[in-house]
């Protein structure tokens, strides 16, 4: 038997026997089972287990969780401690308050009970609240810290500020104190007692700005080298180049990139054209990386267990070796390169009429940068360009504002904020933290882009071809009452944020807010994560139905299967009559590489945020050791009786003005109108100061500020 269709008898005898949980051996003998079809069993229910789709109760039975009110899922800690377990499909199955999580770890796989005697603080009927029951599983992880000592045992503070609780470790394991250490987790019994571990190596001095980007390899579980039978195989694709396959040769196309000053590898092209009606025909033009890297080689095996690229501020640890993903999959100019292509024939109005889809041998006539378009698209006349390349900028450009204008028609959320970039030095410290805009060139890129994610998915979805979608669950009831309650606290008026419609209208509204940038992020950490699914489902973030991840299989591993799909049936349908068709993906194999890339991207994400968010506290805390810190403009997005919390934009960090650096003498707090009163001074909301750095703390990840100058700039009341 088939184990989808396990899965599903055992689902199915389940639920018919919700009353009575059965025990294993009651499901088998009740399915029939013989033999190996016992064993399968044991791993099936495992599987459902850790899926948080079944849970296990008194006696070693078997429930269906809603129904006994419990829930499984991975446990995710927010840094003020409290829980939200996290259920199949990224979405927010549970809220754990942080008394309520006994002794559970971040990563942890949990079971929840659901009780409504734990909701002190939560009015919304709609919120599930629970308390941790059952470790079901302990995440597999090394855990960095540093080495610390009382007088009387050692202890290790996660570098992660969401372990609230410290390590106790027998001896120093070799480290001196205030090394960075990998420690190996030993036990937790007791909530009110630390944790216990054992150090198993020494990464030397925390306070080492080299280290950092190794320290979150390790705690992340990051991939690092390539194994040598990937390397070896990677030496010999380019032989592949020469015999490219039956492919449409598109070489006459004027076809460009558009990539960031830094990138080394150009996994996407463009190029527009009009067909015999007079339409425009966008091409998006994708690395053919389906073609260098087939099923089950080691280059697959590796791409597969990485799941993607990850980006720190010193090094990327790509999918792919170098000989690919800057070598023969880079769509360079000049060359000739194979590409997966989709032509999309969009109507005046900006929607997409008719797609395509063709494996193409391409060759990219320019290479440009945001920098140099961006001009291009504000209508300025740049020299060395070229009519031909600013005629087909401007093109595009125009396509992408209806692309645009047609998503937050249909009240897709518009997040677009400045991306911090951090610059770092050859021993890791950081040099600058610069703002990269979300301008019209990156617009128009990202446009395209998903445009051609679309076109794929829906083209997969309607040929009823198995494949790995990209879905946006949309956002839980227990994180909107927390961003409600925090949004309502700096003076807005949200409304019912769990509906699409109220939160992209409430977005727009707090465009030219001084705090629309905090509003922003606050908002993406209160959304469900995008996850892969084999399953289509929407995504509430792009207001798309159909979505799927298919222009950066360089860098990707489900972008990899949807060209592979793809290209299977592209090949069907040019030799139908094939007695053998080529081979496809089926439900069950799509369900777990979904479930792995998702679990590699969420990792990927939380040590990349890790990393920038050190190289930015090290380079305040440098600063401040100077003795000549620089003044910052920062913006109150909080009043508190105890100080004002303000943001800089420049860096997109937080901090805290304490009461004692505003005045010596009394201030005045008001909770109704959220200001501070300081002698003649008053602080609200909104109001722009300029700050410097008072401290540091790097283990907790907070910062204070001081007044850089005695008058506060201009408030608004």
């Amino acid at each position: 038997m088939k184990t989808g269709t396990l899965k599903k008898s055992v689902l199915d005898h389940l639920h018919a026997q919700r009353r009575t949980p059965p025990s294993i051996n009651e499901v088998s003998a009740a399915l029939k089972l013989r033999g190996a079809q016992k064993k399968q069993l044991q791993k099936v229910l495992n599987e459902l287990l850790l899926g948080g789709e079944i849970v296990r109760i008194r006696g070693n039975r078997y429930s269906v969780g809603s129904e006994a009110d419990l829930v499984t899922g991975r446990l995710d800690l927010s840094k003020r401690g409290d829980g939200y377990v996290q259920g199949a499909g990224g979405s927010c199955v549970a809220f754990v308050p942080r008394t309520a999580l006994s002794t559970a770890l971040p990563g942890d796989t949990v079971v929840v009970r659901v009780g409504r005697e734990l909701a002190e603080r939560i009015t919304d009927d709609r919120v599930r609240v629970g308390r941790v029951i059952r470790i079901l599983a302990r995440a597999q992880r090394e855990i960095v810290g540093t080495l610390k000592r009382t007088d009387r045992f050692f202890y290790v503070v996660p570098m992660d500020p969401r372990y609230k609780k410290d390590f106790y470790v027998p001896d120093a394991g070799g480290a001196e104190i205030g090394d960075r250490v990998i420690i190996r987790f030993a036990g937790w019994k007791d909530p009110h007692i630390n944790p216990e571990a054992e150090i198993t190596e020494s990464l030397g001095p925390a306070d080492t700005p080299s280290q950092d980007t190794m320290a979150a390899i390790r705690h992340y579980g990051l991939p690092d080298e390539f194994p040598s039978e990937a390397l070896a195989e990677a030496e010999t694709v380019s032989g592949l180049l020469e015999r490219p396959g039956r492919r449409a040769d598109r070489r006459n196309l004027f076809v460009l990139t558009i990539d960031p000053a830094r990138a080394r590898d150009f996994d996407d092209a463009l190029s527009m054209e009009r067909d015999a009606k007079g339409q425009r025909v966008l091409g998006v033009h994708i690395a053919d990386v389906s073609h260098f890297v087939r099923p089950r080689s080691d280059l697959d095996k590796e791409a597969r267990l990485r799941g993607n690229s990850v980006y720190l501020p010193d090094r990327v640890i790509p999918m792919l070796p170098e000989q690919l993903s800057n070598g023969v999959c880079s769509l360079r100019p000049d060359v000739d390169r194979l590409a997966f292509s989709v032509f999309m024939t969009v109507n005046d109005k900006g929607l997409v009429v008719a797609s395509r889809f063709e494996r193409t041998q391409i060759r990219s006539r320019r290479r440009f940068t945001y920098e140099e378009v961006l001009p291009v698209l504000q209508g300025e006349n740049v020299s060395g360009i070229g009519k031909e390349a600013t005629r087909l900028l401007r093109e595009l450009h125009r396509m992408a504002q209806q692309f645009r204008k047609r998503r937050f028609a249909k009240y897709a959320l518009e997040l677009d904020a400045p991306e911090p970039e951090v610059m770092v030095d050859e021993h890791g410290v950081t040099t600058e933290i610069r703002m990269v805009a979300n301008d019209e060139t990156h617009q128009l890129v990202e446009e395209c882009m998903v445009a051609a994610n679309e076109a794929t998915a829906r083209e997969l979805a309607d040929r009823s071809i198995p494949s790995i979608y990209r879905i946006h669950a949309p956002p839980n009831a227990e994180k909107m009452q927390d961003l409600t309650a925090e949004l309502s606290g700096l003076g807005f008026e949200p409304g019912d944020l769990t509906n699409r419609r109220n939160l992209a209208k409430f977005l727009r509204s707090v465009k030219g807010d001084a705090r629309s940038d905090y509003v922003r992020l606050a908002v993406l950490k209160s959304m469900n994560r995008a996850e892969y699914s084999p399953e289509r489902a929407e995504h509430f973030g792009l207001a798309k139905q159909y979505y799927g991840h298919f222009t950066s299989p360089i860098r990707r591993y489900p972008d990899l299967i949807v060209h592979r799909q793809l290209g299977a049936l592209l090949l069907k349908r040019a030799k139908p009559d094939a007695k053998r068709g080529p081979r496809m993906y089926g439900k069950d194999e799509l369900e777990k590489v979904a479930a792995s890339c998702s679990d590699t991207e969420r990792r990927a994400d939380e040590a990349e945020r890790a990393v920038v968010e050190i190289k930015k506290y090290r380079f305040l805390k440098r600063q401040l050791e100077s003795g000549d810190p620089q003044t910052y403009e920062a913006v109150v997005v909080s009043v508190m009786n105890f100080g004002l919390f303000v943001e800089i934009p420049a860096l997109q960090v937080q901090g805290l003005v304490h009461v004692r650096a505003l005045s010596n003498g009394f201030v005045r707090h008001s909770r109704t109108n959220q200001s501070l009163r300081a002698g003649k001074k008053r602080y609200a909301v909104e109001t722009r100061l300029q700050v410097v750095i008072a401290n540091v703390d790097m283990e907790g990840r907070k910062l204070d500020f001081a007044l850089a100058q005695a008058k506060a700039v201009n408030s608004r009341v």
